[in-house]
């Protein structure tokens, strides 16, 4: 949530800011009810300082007294007047809080202009897709493939999307999932199991509430949704907490499957691995010194791009445009490996900056170690990383001529052998 006395302030830097995420905002209409609920709020303090002053007057005169009896039935219009004003307040404060959590948050100025993806900027590369298998294709083409993805049964058991891991399919997962998270801790995040249903309140905090409702699977009975990645319970780990200054930066990772309704997702796109209702994924999240929080958010990519080299997966770095970036985010990179079976590059992890803009709505502060007011910490998170599109890569760009994947080094102790056979 953004700031509302930036808001109130600088309007213009806001309504620039919104325009460059090409997002509908309608920052007139929070405008006019933060004045409505200044006024309010103004009429009511007014009354309780004149309830106050009355009661005041009363305490000097002897009950039972004209004067006493006059002020009862004074203070009675005036209480009238506050209860019914409270009311009024309470209504207007609802539907300004409502119009401030459909604001996005604003980029950062190193974000560059765009509208789609195309506009988004290189800002590094790594490793060469030329040396990759010249056997390499679609991984759900290879023989065998179904084996160990069965995502026939899958869509009778569940639907399309949610596949069955079978065998050397699930085993592949299992040994990624550990290889990321032994790869977290040495990076310094403690590990985290964390729930793997939110409320709403926890889904609000992040930003996925009220922006991405038709993306979530939820519960009637108990409100809840099925996480669609483990940022959502993460972050609200500190909801309403304050944090000490010395503890900072915290950091912390976690596992668990996501979920996706990929609501008007279909096409090339989203075949085999490529794009799941269901799928597992390490997310690493810190919490941060705002003085600190771009250069912990380099450090953040970095740590991703870590496991991508040693596994040996080439690919690029892409610096988010305003209208390619989300909601939520200030800043964003994403990472895509080149998958040479499909011949394109594949997203498999995003590193953000959300600034004070989850933690002012998750209420999440640090406690400065000079004693002054606590103050609200940065937020930021990425994908350490996610597996499906990981695995797709690595199937397709080291396939060998007899349907063999041969398996990077780092994984040879997870999967216990040196290749993955379809057979």
């Amino acid at each position: 949530m953004l700031d509302p006395k930036l808001i109130r302030e600088s309007p213009d830097l806001v309504r620039a800011a919104i325009a460059k995420k090409h997002l509908d905002a309608d920052l007139d209409a929070v405008l006019a009810l933060d004045a409505s609920w200044r006024a309010q709020l103004q009429d009511v303090e007014a009354l309780r300082s004149q309830q106050k002053a009355a009661n005041t007057a009363m305490a000097a005169l002897p009950k039972g007294s004209p004067e006493f009896l006059a002020k009862v039935a004074e203070m009675k219009g005036v209480s009238a007047q506050v209860k019914e004003r409270e009311t009024g307040l309470k209504e207007i404060e609802s539907r300004w809080h409502e119009a401030l959590l459909s604001l996005p948050n604003l980029p950062h100025v190193s974000v560059p202009a765009g509208r789609t993806p195309d506009d988004n900027v290189v800002h590094a590369t790594h490793g060469s897709i030329e040396s990759l298998s010249p056997d390499a294709v679609a991984h759900w083409e290879i023989p065998g493939f179904e084996r160990l993805f069965d995502f026939a049964r899958g869509a009778k058991v569940t639907g399309a999307g949610f596949p069955f891991y079978v065998g050397d399919g699930a085993r592949i997962v299992r040994a990624l999932l550990q290889f990321f998270l032994d790869e977290a801790g040495k990076a310094g995040y403690v590990e985290v199991n964390p729930p793997i249903f939110v409320n709403a309140a926890s889904a609000t905090a992040v930003g996925q509430l009220p922006d991405k409702e038709g993306q979530m699977y939820q519960t009637v009975e108990d409100g809840l949704y099925a996480v669609p990645t483990a940022e959502t319970p993460l972050t609200n780990f500190f909801r309403d907490e304050i944090i000490d200054e010395a503890a900072l930066p915290v950091k912390r990772a976690g596992y668990t499957p996501c979920f996706r309704r990929e609501a008007g997702s279909y096409g090339k796109d989203v075949r085999g691995l490529n794009r799941l209702h269901q799928f597992d994924k390490v997310e690493l999240l810190k919490w941060v010194h705002p003085s600190h929080s771009y250069d912990e958010l380099e450090k953040l990519r970095l740590d991703a791009e870590g496991l991508l080299q040693k596994l040996g997966l080439p690919y690029r770095v892409l610096l988010m445009c305003g209208g390619d970036m989300g909601f939520a985010q200030a800043k964003k990179y994403d990472l895509e490996v080149w998958a040479a079976g499909q011949k394109r590059w594949l997203e498999v992890s995003s590193s953000s900056n959300f600034e004070t803009f989850q933690a002012r709505r998750a209420q999440i502060r640090f406690r400065p170690k000079d004693g002054g007011k606590p103050e609200l910490v940065h937020t930021l998170n990425g994908s350490g990383l996610a597996v499906p599109r990981v695995l797709a890569a690595l199937l397709e760009n080291n396939l060998q001529p007899d349907g063999r994947v041969k398996l990077p080094a780092v994984l040879v102790p997870y999967f216990g052998r040196e290749e993955l056979s379809f057979k």
